[in-house]
Protein backbone atom coordinates (compact mmCIF):
# COMPACT_ATOMS: atom_id res chain seq x y z
CA UNK A 1 0.00 0.00 0.00
CA UNK A 2 1.52 3.54 -1.27
CA UNK A 3 2.20 6.29 1.20
CA UNK A 4 -1.49 8.04 0.05
CA UNK A 5 -3.54 4.82 0.54
CA UNK A 6 -2.39 4.66 3.95
CA UNK A 7 -2.84 8.55 4.75
CA UNK A 8 -6.39 8.12 3.09
CA UNK A 9 -7.37 5.70 5.22
CA UNK A 10 -5.97 7.01 8.55
CA UNK A 11 -8.10 10.25 7.66
CA UNK A 12 -11.04 7.86 6.75
CA UNK A 13 -10.70 6.20 10.17
CA UNK A 14 -9.61 9.25 12.67
CA UNK A 15 -12.89 11.15 10.45
CA UNK A 16 -15.40 8.75 11.25
CA UNK A 17 -16.11 8.33 7.40
CA UNK A 18 -15.00 4.99 7.05
CA UNK A 19 -16.82 2.74 9.55
CA UNK A 20 -17.68 -1.12 10.42
CA UNK A 21 -21.10 -2.39 11.31
CA UNK A 22 -23.96 -3.08 9.36
CA UNK A 23 -25.53 -0.42 7.16
CA UNK A 24 -28.00 -0.21 3.98
CA UNK A 25 -26.71 0.92 1.09
CA UNK A 26 -28.78 3.98 -1.34
CA UNK A 27 -29.10 0.34 -3.38
CA UNK A 28 -30.40 -1.70 -0.63
CA UNK A 29 -27.74 -3.50 -0.57
CA UNK A 30 -27.04 -4.65 3.29
CA UNK A 31 -22.93 -3.77 4.10
CA UNK A 32 -20.06 -4.43 6.76
CA UNK A 33 -19.05 -0.77 6.13
CA UNK A 34 -19.89 2.84 4.99
CA UNK A 35 -17.86 5.27 4.20
CA UNK A 36 -19.31 8.96 3.73
CA UNK A 37 -16.72 11.78 2.98
CA UNK A 38 -18.95 14.47 4.74
CA UNK A 39 -17.49 13.44 7.94
CA UNK A 40 -14.28 14.63 6.81
CA UNK A 41 -15.18 17.94 6.48
CA UNK A 42 -14.79 18.02 10.49
CA UNK A 43 -12.70 15.20 11.37
CA UNK A 44 -9.53 15.58 9.49
CA UNK A 45 -6.88 18.20 7.50
CA UNK A 46 -8.42 18.51 4.45
CA UNK A 47 -5.02 19.45 3.09
CA UNK A 48 -3.87 15.96 3.93
CA UNK A 49 -7.04 14.79 1.84
CA UNK A 50 -6.34 16.86 -1.19
CA UNK A 51 -3.03 15.67 -1.21
CA UNK A 52 -3.96 12.12 -1.26
CA UNK A 53 -6.47 12.54 -4.82
CA UNK A 54 -3.78 14.49 -6.25
CA UNK A 55 -0.24 11.89 -5.49
CA UNK A 56 -3.44 9.99 -6.50
CA UNK A 57 -3.87 11.66 -9.61
CA UNK A 58 -0.03 11.61 -10.31
CA UNK A 59 0.53 8.35 -9.82
CA UNK A 60 -1.60 7.18 -11.91
CA UNK A 61 -0.83 9.17 -14.44
CA UNK A 62 -4.58 11.30 -15.07
CA UNK A 63 -4.03 13.61 -17.56
CA UNK A 64 -6.96 15.94 -18.09
CA UNK A 65 -8.15 19.79 -19.05
CA UNK A 66 -10.38 20.41 -16.03
CA UNK A 67 -12.29 19.36 -12.97
CA UNK A 68 -15.47 18.45 -12.12
CA UNK A 69 -17.32 17.72 -9.17
CA UNK A 70 -20.55 15.77 -9.08
CA UNK A 71 -22.67 17.25 -5.90
CA UNK A 72 -23.07 17.32 -3.12
CA UNK A 73 -19.17 15.54 -2.06
CA UNK A 74 -17.78 15.89 -5.40
CA UNK A 75 -18.23 19.49 -4.98
CA UNK A 76 -15.68 19.99 -1.80
CA UNK A 77 -13.20 17.20 -3.00
CA UNK A 78 -13.17 18.83 -6.57
CA UNK A 79 -12.24 22.22 -4.74
CA UNK A 80 -9.70 21.15 -2.32
CA UNK A 81 -7.88 19.64 -5.12
CA UNK A 82 -7.86 22.41 -7.59
CA UNK A 83 -6.81 24.55 -4.80
CA UNK A 84 -3.80 22.26 -4.41
CA UNK A 85 -2.90 22.19 -8.04
CA UNK A 86 -3.34 25.64 -7.78
CA UNK A 87 -0.88 26.05 -5.07
CA UNK A 88 1.70 24.29 -7.09
CA UNK A 89 1.01 26.67 -9.87
CA UNK A 90 -1.46 24.45 -12.15
CA UNK A 91 -5.01 26.62 -12.45
CA UNK A 92 -7.32 23.76 -13.62
CA UNK A 93 -11.24 25.21 -14.40
CA UNK A 94 -13.48 23.81 -11.87
CA UNK A 95 -17.00 23.22 -12.74
CA UNK A 96 -19.75 21.35 -10.61
CA UNK A 97 -23.57 20.92 -11.19
CA UNK A 98 -26.83 21.72 -9.04
CA UNK A 99 -29.15 18.75 -8.04
CA UNK A 100 -32.10 21.00 -9.78
CA UNK A 101 -31.49 23.16 -12.85
CA UNK A 102 -31.97 26.99 -12.74
CA UNK A 103 -33.97 28.99 -14.76
CA UNK A 104 -33.02 32.50 -13.40
CA UNK A 105 -29.29 34.21 -12.87
CA UNK A 106 -26.37 32.16 -14.75
CA UNK A 107 -29.67 29.35 -14.92
CA UNK A 108 -27.97 25.41 -15.87
CA UNK A 109 -27.13 22.78 -14.30
CA UNK A 110 -23.41 23.64 -14.02
CA UNK A 111 -21.84 26.10 -11.83
CA UNK A 112 -18.41 27.36 -13.13
CA UNK A 113 -16.98 27.19 -16.29
CA UNK A 114 -18.06 25.07 -18.78
CA UNK A 115 -16.27 22.11 -19.28
CA UNK A 116 -14.22 21.72 -22.16
CA UNK A 117 -11.65 18.97 -23.40
CA UNK A 118 -10.53 16.22 -20.93
CA UNK A 119 -12.66 16.38 -17.82
CA UNK A 120 -11.44 14.37 -14.93
CA UNK A 121 -14.83 13.66 -12.74
CA UNK A 122 -13.52 13.74 -8.86
CA UNK A 123 -15.82 11.62 -6.38
CA UNK A 124 -15.73 10.12 -3.20
CA UNK A 125 -17.45 6.43 -3.29
CA UNK A 126 -18.25 4.68 -6.43
CA UNK A 127 -21.01 1.47 -5.78
CA UNK A 128 -23.66 1.05 -8.20
CA UNK A 129 -22.21 3.12 -10.56
CA UNK A 130 -25.39 4.84 -10.99
CA UNK A 131 -24.15 8.45 -9.72
CA UNK A 132 -21.00 8.19 -11.97
CA UNK A 133 -23.00 7.66 -15.13
CA UNK A 134 -25.20 10.61 -14.81
CA UNK A 135 -21.70 12.83 -14.56
CA UNK A 136 -20.32 11.59 -17.47
CA UNK A 137 -23.71 11.78 -19.41
CA UNK A 138 -23.88 15.29 -18.10
CA UNK A 139 -20.23 16.07 -18.91
CA UNK A 140 -20.90 14.66 -22.82
CA UNK A 141 -24.12 16.67 -23.39
CA UNK A 142 -21.83 20.21 -23.08
CA UNK A 143 -19.20 18.71 -25.70
CA UNK A 144 -16.94 18.09 -23.31
CA UNK A 145 -14.93 14.40 -22.69
CA UNK A 146 -15.38 12.53 -19.81
CA UNK A 147 -12.09 10.86 -19.55
CA UNK A 148 -11.29 9.97 -16.16
CA UNK A 149 -13.05 9.39 -12.78
CA UNK A 150 -10.81 9.22 -9.47
CA UNK A 151 -12.88 8.09 -6.31
CA UNK A 152 -11.57 8.08 -3.20
CA UNK A 153 -12.69 4.30 -2.19
CA UNK A 154 -13.41 1.81 -4.74
CA UNK A 155 -16.45 -1.06 -3.57
CA UNK A 156 -15.60 -3.18 -6.68
CA UNK A 157 -19.24 -4.06 -6.60
CA UNK A 158 -21.64 -5.37 -9.20
CA UNK A 159 -23.19 -2.40 -11.43
CA UNK A 160 -25.76 -3.47 -14.25
CA UNK A 161 -24.11 -7.12 -14.98
CA UNK A 162 -21.72 -9.10 -13.42
CA UNK A 163 -18.40 -6.33 -14.43
CA UNK A 164 -17.70 -4.42 -11.09
CA UNK A 165 -19.20 -0.88 -11.80
CA UNK A 166 -15.71 0.35 -12.32
CA UNK A 167 -15.22 -1.66 -15.34
CA UNK A 168 -18.57 -1.10 -16.42
CA UNK A 169 -17.71 2.52 -17.10
CA UNK A 170 -14.53 1.59 -18.57
CA UNK A 171 -16.21 -0.61 -20.91
CA UNK A 172 -19.37 1.17 -21.44
CA UNK A 173 -17.73 4.88 -21.79
CA UNK A 174 -13.87 4.39 -22.79
CA UNK A 175 -13.44 6.26 -19.79
CA UNK A 176 -10.46 5.67 -17.08
CA UNK A 177 -11.40 4.86 -13.97
CA UNK A 178 -9.16 4.96 -10.64
CA UNK A 179 -9.74 5.29 -7.12
CA UNK A 180 -7.43 5.76 -4.04
CA UNK A 181 -8.82 2.61 -2.16
CA UNK A 182 -10.75 -0.16 -3.11
CA UNK A 183 -12.36 -2.88 -1.49
CA UNK A 184 -9.76 -5.42 -1.92
CA UNK A 185 -6.96 -2.78 0.04
CA UNK A 186 -9.62 -2.01 2.51
CA UNK A 187 -9.68 -6.24 2.81
CA UNK A 188 -6.04 -6.57 3.17
CA UNK A 189 -5.63 -3.75 5.86
CA UNK A 190 -8.16 -4.92 8.08
CA UNK A 191 -6.16 -8.31 8.02
CA UNK A 192 -3.59 -6.89 9.36
CA UNK A 193 -5.23 -4.66 11.91
CA UNK A 194 -6.14 -5.78 15.05
CA UNK A 195 -8.56 -2.86 16.00
CA UNK A 196 -10.89 -4.15 13.36
CA UNK A 197 -9.88 -7.96 12.17
CA UNK A 198 -13.64 -8.60 14.17
CA UNK A 199 -14.97 -7.42 10.86
CA UNK A 200 -12.94 -9.70 8.72
CA UNK A 201 -15.45 -12.05 7.84
CA UNK A 202 -18.13 -9.71 7.16
CA UNK A 203 -16.21 -7.94 4.48
CA UNK A 204 -15.43 -11.30 2.61
CA UNK A 205 -18.62 -12.53 3.03
CA UNK A 206 -19.77 -9.25 1.39
CA UNK A 207 -17.17 -9.29 -1.54
CA UNK A 208 -18.43 -13.30 -2.27
CA UNK A 209 -22.05 -11.86 -2.64
CA UNK A 210 -21.87 -8.64 -4.23
CA UNK A 211 -17.88 -8.17 -5.55
CA UNK A 212 -16.98 -9.01 -9.36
Amino acid sequence: MKDYQKSFLNLAIKSKSLEFGEFTLKSGRKSPYFFNAANMLSGCSLYELAKCYVDAIKDKKIVFDCIYGPAYKGILLGSIVATLFSKEGKDFPLSFNRKEQKDHGEGGSIIGKKPEGRVLIIDDVLSAGTAGRESIELIKNVSATPSSFLVGLDRQEKGLSDLCSSEELRKDFDIKVESIINLDSLIGFVEKDSHFKEHLNGLNEYREIWGA
